[in-house]
């Protein structure tokens, strides 16, 4: 099953042409390698509305993984896991769980992170650290267990 990818950058910043995005072109690259068809991009600015809106229209795309980069970390602008949870059906705290706790083994300042991934209407986003090289590490913490959830949760048979 080729999974079928968007990908969202949450970035005031970046949005706003004053730096180049790097998060969302090191995800791609992460996601193509794991064969992965990344088919929708998305920049926007640290605001849950704007946050919501990219996640519906991925989805409203054929999105069936989305991952975030951006947003997750203490900063009062940082808004990513509230923009989630507030249209998700149902949180997956493992996956925010495996996260920090592999992080931890890195840098100290994961405990900070706020990563998780959530079910929204039949897509698993997956919210990552803004830090390209912490978001392509953080992904390929929970890769193994992606597939799967997106099988259950697109409804595709499995042989099992």
């Amino acid at each position: 099953m080729q999974i079928q990818v968007g990908i969202i950058t949450i970035s005031d910043r970046a949005s706003k042409g004053l730096y180049d995005d790097l998060g969302g072109p090191a995800l791609k690259k992460a996601a193509e390698g794991y064969g992965w068809k990344v088919f929708a991009e998305a920049l926007v600015p640290d605001e849950k509305r704007d946050i919501q809106r990219a996640i519906r229209e991925q989805i409203a795309k054929g999105s069936q993984l989305i991952l975030t980069t951006g947003g997750t970390g203490v900063a009062l602008r940082d808004v990513t896991p509230e923009a989630v949870r507030e249209i998700a059906v149902r949180e997956l705290p493992g996956f925010g769980e495996a996260m920090r706790l592999e992080s931890m083994k890195i840098t100290k300042n994961a405990i900070l992170s706020r990563n998780l991934a959530a079910v929204v209407d039949k897509t698993l986003v997956i919210c990552l650290p803004g830090k390209p090289s912490g978001a392509v590490e953080c992904l390929g913490f929970v890769v193994g267990a992606i597939p799967h959830c997106v099988e259950v949760l697109q409804e595709v048979p499995t042989s099992c």
